[in-house]
């Protein structure tokens, strides 16, 4: 039962972490579609990787209180999204191109769904899985 609650908790804060790096995402996407008349892909590239970081930084430390090494944790990070990246631009582009015409806020927000669930499943088993709570056991260790 504790674990399921701790589970739980976890992907709660998870969920949290990711709307504030979704906020990111959609406020930087908006000043470069608005401000700068970016290209749709260039506005949502930019705006993901503004808020990968953010989100890579925040769950680590706080989800699932990693203490494994970051530099190979972000490069799996960057291995999911050598695949997500190419593919999400690339059919931001289509749908939202001449052949389609969707809104581009729409393709937005449910690129970010598509992203939310396969990031966390990604991050809980393959990022962070055998190394859950090790910084909190560390912390609890050293007092």
């Amino acid at each position: 039962m504790a674990d399921t609650k701790k589970e739980f908790i976890r992907t709660l804060k998870f969920v949290f972490f990711s709307i504030s790096a979704g906020i990111i995402q959609v406020v930087s996407f908006t000043v470069f579609e608005e401000l700068f008349h970016l290209t749709h892909w260039i506005s949502y590239l930019i705006s993901l990787i503004l808020s990968v970081l953010w989100n890579f930084t925040l769950n680590r430390k706080f989800t699932f209180y990693s203490a494994n090494n970051i530099p190979i944790a972000m490069l799996k990070v960057a291995c999911f999204y050598i695949v997500f990246t190419p593919l999400s631009t690339w059919w931001t582009a289509v749908l939202t191109g001449a052949g389609f015409l969707w809104n581009e806020y729409l393709v937005l927000i449910l690129t970010m769904l598509i992203n939310f669930v396969t990031e966390y499943l990604y991050d809980r088993f393959i990022v962070f899985g055998k190394t859950i709570d090790t910084a909190k056991k560390t912390q609890e260790e050293t007092k």
